[in-house]
């Protein structure tokens, strides 16, 4: 029976698009051989209902019957469909996989469609380098004036501030990183292997790390300006790069123009006066100001009030400034805190301005399961930061969590679409978490954690002076190499946190934020992440490439990226036995990329990937 359903094939057809949907023509031919063919319907299920489509013969011709029939498809980002029909009266699914039990059917065994949701192809299987603004680089010429509750260092190199200064202020410390300093690298990103940088939100803000915005038209003045940030834009996009920008519209920060807490902008602000122009700008509760996670100094947007989602993506708004500036999209922070119609607004203007412009969400839990439609409605986010596979990799290379990788493998793949796949952020660290070779090499982490980099010990003065041994850091660079050979192979976009391909350490969310070493880095460790980095350069087919799990142990992951007549084999050795490349190898191969490992053997945490036309 396999090699008769084998001899099956079928088409969907665009006939008419508008942006409420698509109707195609479906169409499917069923060698004659099966038997008496009837009740042929194409099955669609969706998110909301699963339909059964009748499609109706049309013809047999040359040993096949055929069968076709117009469906319409609402828009929606992902759509799994099979068919079924009755063959000789016995009653048969033809599916994606498993096709020998033909009686059975799963969602994993579906094809899968999205309707009016596509990805612009820059941002699919790409490098991203994260730049914490001001911690990055810093053009020494463009002087930087003192700021009130700011504090300048004078050393590139001194350690950050963990902690409150002597005003009982956070995060007041600066470096000086700026745009100019940003375009001076862009050669050094560019021999990187880097296509999209990431930068961290540069508004006018409190704090160094910028997440409570003072002004939105102003870049921050330690930033430097529109005009830098249009300079940056334009240089990168002549050297093939592009620009993604930070942005945070749940909240802003309490000293502001718009809340103006401690009266240090001339206009009224919301703090002031219930007359104050931005007073509808913030949410309330029983007559007071809602606070992001109980911080008073950062007070919620109200993502329901028309006048504040005009000034963000209306008509000469912020969102058009940021695209009219040269940036190409956005990462939405707290994507999963603001309201599905705010998130389509901003997609909306995003495609008005720049038709292949990118939007990419802060989501932590996996975005098809959470009651939302931010992706689902193919009218909102392209793709999410993918802390669930990050998470669960970190947990097989320290744990041997074998299960939740293999667990979290398979809900990407099954239900996520295929495009949000391709465009997923699989980042080594973020301003986050932990550093990844801290995470890899220090014990300060636990296995019963809600997240694999939650810190057991939260003492700033104990993370703010940590430092791997000489063997801890050994420890972790084996890892780090293993883990980002593995991530350039996996789907989506591998992500770097500034200063992780020179193995800069840091424990928590604050001595993670160093400045990068300019003066002092391990070469070693760039020039390693360097060729491995290059290998997304070599196989254009990983930025589309189907996956599959070959197979998932505590010694080997093994998986197959495929595209039409392409196929690369995937073999990653996390243990500390050398294992046998003979009893893994595929015969025709045409290219081989390894690390520790070549035609006989794979050494501990080594990896090699075997490419060959079928």
């Amino acid at each position: 029976m396999k090699e008769t359903l084998d001899q099956i094939s079928f088409e969907l057809l665009e006939k008419n698009k508008t942006e409420d949907g698509i109707i195609y023509n479906v169409e499917i031919k069923v060698p004659t051989s099966i038997g008496w063919i009837e009740r042929m319907k194409f099955i669609v299920d969706g998110s909301k209902a699963r339909h059964a489509f009748q499609l109706n013969h049309i013809k047999n011709e040359n040993n096949f019957v055929y069968f076709a029939g117009e469906v319409f498809l609402p828009t929606c980002a992902l759509y799994h469909y099979y068919f079924s029909f009755e063959a000789n009266h016995q009653f048969i699914y033809y599916k994606n996989k498993n096709k020998e039990d033909i009686n059975t059917i799963s969602k994993n065994e579906m094809w899968k469609t999205s309707v009016n949701f596509n990805v612009p192809n820059w941002a699919k299987g790409k490098i991203i380098y994260h730049i914490f603004v001001d911690r990055f680089a810093r053009d020494n010429s463009i002087s930087i004036n003192n700021m009130k509750n700011r504090s300048i260092h004078s050393n590139w190199d001194d350690e950050p501030i963990i902690g409150p200064d002597e005003n009982g202020l956070w995060n007041t410390d600066f470096y000086g990183g700026n745009l100019r300093g940003i375009i001076n690298s862009l050669p050094y990103l560019k021999e990187l292997g880097v296509d999209i940088i990431y930068l961290s939100p540069i508004n006018l803000s409190q704090s160094n790390h910028r997440y409570d915005t003072s002004d939105y038209e102003e870049i921050d003045p330690y930033v430097g300006s529109k005009e830098d940030l249009k300079e940056l834009c334009d240089k990168a996009h002549s050297m093939d790069m592009r620009v993604i920008l930070d942005s945070v519209f749940n909240h802003t920060g309490n000293d502001s123009k718009y809340f103006n807490e401690y009266s240090n902008f001339d206009n009224i602000g919301a703090y002031q006066s219930v007359d104050s122009e931005y007073y509808e700008f913030y949410k309330k509760y029983n007559n007071d100001f809602c606070y992001w996670w109980g911080m008073r100094n950062l007070p919620v947007c109200d993502g329901n009030n028309k006048k504040w989602r005009d000034y963000i993506y209306g008509d000469k708004g912020i969102v058009e400034e940021y695209i009219k500036l040269g940036v190409d999209g956005l990462r939405l922070d707290v994507a999963d805190e603001l309201s599905d119609e705010f998130i389509e607004g901003i997609k909306k203007k995003l495609k008005s301005e720049k038709e292949d412009s990118y939007l990419l969400g802060e989501v932590w839990k996996n975005p098809m399961r959470m009651g939302r439609g931010y992706i689902e409605s193919a009218k909102a986010l392209d793709s999410v930061m993918n802390y669930p596979l990050m998470d669960a990799l970190i947990r097989y290379y320290k744990y041997d969590d074998v299960h939740k990788l293999s667990d979290i493998l398979n809900q990407i793949m099954v239900e996520y679409p295929s495009d949000t796949i391709n465009s997923l952020m699989n980042f080594t660290s973020t301003h986050d978490i932990s550093r990844i070779i801290t995470i890899f090499g220090a014990n300060n982490f636990s296995p019963y954690n809600e997240w694999a980099w939650d810190l057991n010990n939260k003492d700033y003065e104990y993370t703010k002076n940590f430092r791997l041994s000489e063997e801890e850091l050994a420890k972790a660079l084996k890892n780090y190499y293993s883990y980002l050979f593995t991530l350039i192979f996996m789907p989506g976009n591998l992500s770097l946190f500034y200063g992780d391909e020179v193995a800069l350490e840091g424990m928590g969310n604050l001595s993670n934020r160093k400045t990068y070493p300019w003066n002092n880095f391990n070469r070693d460790v760039l020039k390693q992440t360097k060729e491995i980095l290059s290998i997304r350069k070599k196989e254009a087919m990983l930025a589309d490439a189907d996956f599959e799990v070959i197979d998932i142990n505590n010694k080997l992951l093994a998986f197959l990226r495929e595209k039409d007549d392409e196929e690369l084999r995937v073999f990653i050795n996390k243990s500390d036995d050398t294992l046998l490349v003979r009893d893994l190898f595929i015969h025709d191969i045409d290219k081989m990329y390894n690390y520790r490992s070549d035609e006989l053997s794979i050494m501990p945490y080594g990896g090699i990937a075997l490419k060959r036309r079928k």
